[in-house]
């Protein structure tokens, strides 16, 4: 058995963890709030914004370039993977990393050709080491600055691509939030956009009535409402992300909070049992010197 001191040395030792856990699990809750009440008012607006982009693609599904499908079996697919920069945060990271990995492989399987960017230093430490893949890097700096402004200009960087044909398909991988104990890893499309909200094309079904009116115009729709629609949709999985990321640590440091204060119970009375023991050998040995005397 470990003598008093060690004991002691052990004890102080998972106090201060217990102290940098509970600092750590306060800092991501205020993060969490803020966040998560951000990402609460922000869905409802994306999804109107999507139902809004059906229904002009569905109208005009050859006007609009950004739903432009794929001639050829072969696909270039993108896939952009968002991370997080720092780890304590349970299985957020591994989760994307791995379903990110699973993805390429069924791409490559299938004889698509797979270019991947990563967003976090977790995503591209495990990333940037993936064979037959073109890996185009890491912003990580995003995460410190999450505005609708700086995500709009990633999303102007691949919408760019798309229209410029060096990319067929691109997929964000990225936590869903749910809760501050559940993130969902989740795929999404992001290019080319449906013509229906169900993902389906309209050719062939001449029932549906698709005489809308538009106004300023059609075109004015085009160079409007959808980018603007596609910006939306990339900054509400980015702050998907951001939330997630900061619930999951928040969840992760309350468990290591909790595990470190049953930790100190067990070595407070592993301690009380070596010190009573301790004192009881002394009060024998101090019996045995009078009874020899």
């Amino acid at each position: 058995m470990a003598n008093l001191k060690e004991i002691r040395t052990r004890i102080a030792s998972v106090k201060s963890t217990q102290q940098i856990t509970s600092a750590m699990k306060m800092v991501s809750a205020a993060k969490l709030r803020k966040s998560q009440a951000a990402i609460v008012k922000l869905r409802p607006y994306s999804q109107k914004m999507s139902d809004i982009m059906a229904k002009v693609g569905e109208s005009m599904t050859d006007e609009v370039p950004f739903a432009r499908k794929p001639k050829n079996k072969q696909e270039k697919i993108l896939i952009i993977a968002l991370t997080s920069n720092k780890g304590l945060c349970s299985s957020f990271n591994s989760s994307i990393i791995k379903l990110t990995a699973k993805t390429i492989k069924e791409y490559q399987s299938a004889g698509h050709s797979v270019s991947v960017m990563s967003y976090g230093k977790k995503g591209d430490s495990a990333l940037s080491k993936t064979e037959n893949i073109d890996y185009l890097g890491t912003d990580d700096m995003i995460w410190e600055a999450l505005t609708f402004d700086n995500v709009s200009k990633i999303a102007e960087r691949f919408m760019n691509a798309f229209l410029e044909g060096k990319y067929d398909r691109i997929e964000i991988i990225y936590n869903r939030f749910k809760n501050a104990a559940t993130q969902i890893p989740t795929i999404e499309g992001f290019l080319p956009v449906s013509t229906r909200k169900d993902g389906t094309s309209t050719a062939g079904n001449k029932n549906r009535n698709n005489d809308y009116i538009f106004e300023p115009g059609k075109q004015e729709i085009i160079n409007s409402v959808i980018p603007q629609s596609l910006k939306t949709q990339m900054y509400k999985c980015f702050l998907d992300s951001f939330t997630s990321e900061h619930g999951a640590r928040m969840s992760s440091m309350n468990k290591a909070t909790d595990n470190a204060q049953s930790l100190l119970q067990d070595l407070t009375l592993t301690y009380n049992k070596q010190r009573q023991a301790d004192i009881t050998n002394q009060i024998i040995e101090v019996a045995n010197g009078a009874n020899a005397v």
